[in-house]
């Protein structure tokens, strides 16, 4: 493989580091983002998955791209079909970001797009994460900075969060070898843990007691909409909890073990690492 590695999405939570784990290791790294940002040691590129006329730049000299769905999007779908049939029909490598547990049911959004992916012919690689390690800063630090609470409609269940620099480790080896062509890989944590697990291991950190309120869909989904989210996406958002619940998210993987030859990180190594998010 000589040619130029793609990064869909390089400015987010995965793609960031996916393009300085590319680049330090000598890859020619294509960073696309509707805004061409400039990432150093990257080619920034401007892609617009609904714009067309943008495909053929973002895929010149590329013989492998990294797909993914942007947080923000609920039609996986739609979104995810272009840029698929764009990478087959140029015979890339495609290494392909979903979520943990896609594959119990066909049906889904993300079920379908592996599916295409597989029967294309084309190389691929999928790579299935669990719940970030990162939502804890991404996504409840104001609740945690604000009042010391994190509250989610997890109840008990628990989960194996994952670092999502393990994810771009994961993704740039299977990127750069062929030996995992062909296979997806369940990306998880080294531990299942619980909201109120968690909430302790970010207390030591924060220098504040932390801790896990419980809550249900419909209060979770007030508290997002009244902070400004669309009431579809939190609703989105709440639905993603029922797997939590129901404990389909406490498997523990050996994905990230196998991709990089190391083990991933513990939620109390994310914690540590990110401590200044969490103190007032």
């Amino acid at each position: 493989m000589s040619g130029k590695i793609l990064v869909i999405g390089a400015t987010g939570n995965v793609g960031r580091p996916l393009v300085r784990e590319l680049v330090a290791a000598g890859e020619q790294v294509k960073a696309a983002s509707r805004a061409a940002t400039v990432i150093s040691g990257a080619e920034a590129i401007r892609f617009d998955q609904a714009d067309p006329s943008t495909y053929q730049d973002a895929f010149n000299g590329v013989d492998r791209v990294y797909v993914l769905v942007p947080s923000d999007r609920l039609d996986v779908a739609d979104y995810l079909t272009p840029i698929l049939q764009a990478a087959i029909e140029r015979n890339v490598k495609v290494a392909l970001q979903t979520a943990l547990g896609v594959d119990a049911d066909e049906r889904t959004p993300y079920r379908q797009a592996e599916l295409f992916l597989e029967r294309s012919g084309t190389p691929f690689v999928i790579v299935r994460p669990t719940w970030f390690s990162d939502n804890f800063h991404l996504s409840w630090l104001p609740g945690i900075k604000a009042q010391g609470v994190i509250a989610v409609p997890a109840a008990d269940g628990k989960s194996s969060f994952i670092d999502v620099r393990d994810i771009a480790a994961s993704a740039a080896s299977a990127l750069r070898s062929n030996q995992f062509d062909g296979k997806a890989y369940n990306l998880t944590g080294p531990a299942s843990l619980s909201y109120h697990e968690a909430a302790k291991i970010l207390s030591t950190v924060a220098g504040k007691e932390v801790r896990y309120h419980p809550v249900d869909d419909q209060t979770f989904i007030g508290i997002l909409t009244g902070v400004g989210m669309p009431a579809d996406f939190a609703s989105h958002l709440a639905s993603l909890f029922y797997p939590v619940r129901e404990g389909w998210t406490a498997v523990v993987a050996d994905g990230v073990e196998t991709l990089t030859g190391k083990p991933p990180r513990s939620l109390e190594t994310y914690a540590t690492d990110h401590a200044a998010k969490f103190k007032n």
